[in-house]
């Protein structure tokens, strides 16, 4: 397993990458460098972006916020993913959708990341 996942956004966009392999050097995505996405793990108020973990039935649960995160088209989660020792999954979701998603694995040690549309990159481990 990677010992650091990384994210990179493009100044010009709204793509997000994130290299699979070990990588040196930069990356570019509309003719501008991207940046490096900083792991946000607590906000002022504590309630609506950190990732809560939970075991439940069929694996684990992550919810964006002990307050659920707003889903509205102007501001709301585009994505809730968990690393998993070797493993990666991702779910996207889209204004509308609960912020939360359920990841069909037994390990309750996992660490969790959700991005804002608004508010960026937030990670919280369990």
């Amino acid at each position: 397993m990677p010992e650091k996942f990384e994210f990179y956004k493009g100044k010009d966009c709204n793509g997000i990458v994130m290299p699979i392999n070990p990588y040196e050097g930069d990356l570019s995505c509309c003719g501008s460098e991207m940046e490096l996405l900083e792991e946000k793990t607590a906000d002022f108020k504590n309630e609506k972006h950190v990732p809560i973990i939970e075991k439940v039935d069929g694996g684990i649960k992550v919810t964006v916020g002990s307050t659920l995160h707003p889903m509205a088209e102007e501001h709301h989660i585009e994505w809730i993913a968990i690393a998993d020792g070797d493993c990666f999954m991702l779910k996207y979701l889209k204004p509308g959708d609960e912020p939360s998603a359920i990841f069909p694995v037994e390990n309750p040690e996992v660490k969790a990341f959700e991005h804002c549309n608004v508010h960026g990159l937030w990670t919280n481990k369990k």
